[in-house]
């Protein structure tokens, strides 16, 4: 049993975590009913970043396995924890499908420039404030706060009583075929169509699969007619899924598409300190600094690393120290003085559309020069650090909000023409490329 549970994990789970994380898990046992599934592992630092990041992953793997279709639970214990017995069960339970981490509230949800207005959205839906936005829509890259956002809406409406639905599409297709195949259709309409808000992670899954595409564009209409919350998380724009059908990327913009993006400094350094502070972690303004210096933006990069300095210093019986962490973290953190700059990006946009340096930071206005200048900005904002105030500086540009306007125009044109995205990825794949060869030289 152990060695087919730790063989489904392996297959289905990035190679990194699995290694680093997933591994670690030791099966206990299985329930009598097959209900529930009790793994263990060493520390708590382990089983709150298992529970945080891959609960409902593992769960929906472990469903599809015929051995495993009925579990409804997995418990995660520390080494010698006991699972708490006889507990009550009473019309707050929830259902098979839901699975809230406690951790995932708005009280540490932490707010900043970068995602205020996904934040706000749903405080108001919660509050009843407003139900004109409906669907939501949420998309970033990953490990920005997404399923925090939306498990934070599930862990409060729990409390009110409400029938919610917290699910991956994934795990919609995955139910929605078992159904299918049992003929059980009926029962999975009810369940899915009644429910007073649907919180929906992962809709790029969705992609490819058009009977799992038609049969969520019914239950879709079904609970908007009926005035019930959607709500939806992505990767990307729905204008941006491919072969997504037409009718469902409508209706995904009816409502209120909204961006995370990346964490400024500020917000990083607030992020690290919520959450060394979550799990007893005790790191001084130094070490906290470095690590939101030389980290990229991901809060999921963030909580990985500070497992990673627990688990290490417990294991070594060390203090924390900045020489420690600098040496933990030496070939996962990227450090400032490698980060790409913005003549990185411009050497390698001149190099790709054959233009002169002292061109592309004049003000001439050619299309060849416009769509180069355009491209620097996008890019060093995407890419660096520097303020937009910063920005302008160095391509001497008039002030920051030309650079606003810039990028605007830019992500204008990335939705409306593939050929512009494309050249983009191009040069910010080229721009990375260049850098690692040049820090490899070093």
């Amino acid at each position: 049993m152990k060695e087919k549970i730790a063989k489904l994990f392996e297959n289905k789970i990035d190679k990194q975590y699995y290694s680093n994380y997933i591994s670690q898990l030791n099966f206990k046992k299985l329930s009598d009913d097959n209900k529930t599934i009790t793994f263990e592992v060493s520390n708590k630092y382990l089983s709150n970043f298992i529970k945080t990041k891959f609960l409902n992953e593992l769960l929906v793997i472990l469903k599809q396995n015929l051995t495993f279709q009925d579990v409804e639970k997995i418990l995660i214990l520390v080494a010698g924890e006991k699972a708490r017995q006889n507990i009550k069960k009473d019309k707050k339970e929830k259902k098979d499908n839901i699975i809230f981490n406690k951790s995932f509230t708005f009280d540490n949800f932490i707010v900043g420039p970068s995602n205020i207005e996904a934040y706000t959205v749903c405080k108001n839906i919660i509050q009843k404030k407003t139900n004109q936005y409906n669907p939501v829509f949420i998309y970033s890259d990953t490990g920005l706060g997404k399923t925090h956002l939306l498990q934070s809406v599930g862990n409060y409406l729990a409390e009110q009583d409400k029938n919610i639905l917290y699910l991956s599409a994934e795990h919609f297709m995955n139910d929605f075929t078992y159904s299918l195949q049992n003929k059980t259709m009926s029962n999975f309409r009810e369940k899915y169509r009644n429910c007073d808000i649907l919180l929906l992670d992962d809709v790029a899954f969705l992609t490819n699969k058009p009977s799992t595409q038609d049969e969520f564009f019914h239950t879709f209409n079904s609970l908007h007619s009926a005035g019930k919350q959607i709500i939806m998380t992505s990767d990307r724009l729905p204008s941006k899924i491919h072969n997504l059908v037409d009718r469902l990327r409508t209706r995904f913009e009816w409502g209120l598409v909204i961006d995370i993006k990346p964490p400024q400094l500020k917000t990083k350094i607030e992020i690290i300190k919520k959450k060394s502070e979550l799990n007893d972690i005790v790191l001084n303004d130094e070490i906290i600094q470095y690590i939101a210096l030389n980290i990229d933006s991901s809060i999921r990069e963030i909580e990985s690393i500070l497992v990673r300095i627990n688990a290490s210093v417990n294991l070594l019986n060390q203090d924390i120290s900045l020489n420690l962490v600098k040496e933990l973290l030496k070939n996962q953190i990227t450090e400032k003085n490698k980060y790409i700059t913005i003549i990185d990006i411009i050497n390698t946009i001149t190099k790709e559309l054959n233009i002169k340096t002292q061109d592309l930071k004049s003000t001439k206005r050619t299309a060849k020069i416009v769509k180069a200048r355009r491209i620097a900005i996008y890019l060093a904002r995407k890419l660096t650090h520097n303020s937009m105030p910063e920005i302008a500086k160095h391509l001497r540009m008039k002030n920051h909000s030309s650079i606003s306007k810039n990028i605007k125009k830019t992500e204008q044109l990335i939705d409306e023409d593939k050929d512009f995205e494309e050249l983009i990825k191009n040069i910010k794949k080229r721009t990375e490329f260049s850098k690692s060869e040049k820090i490899d030289k070093e």
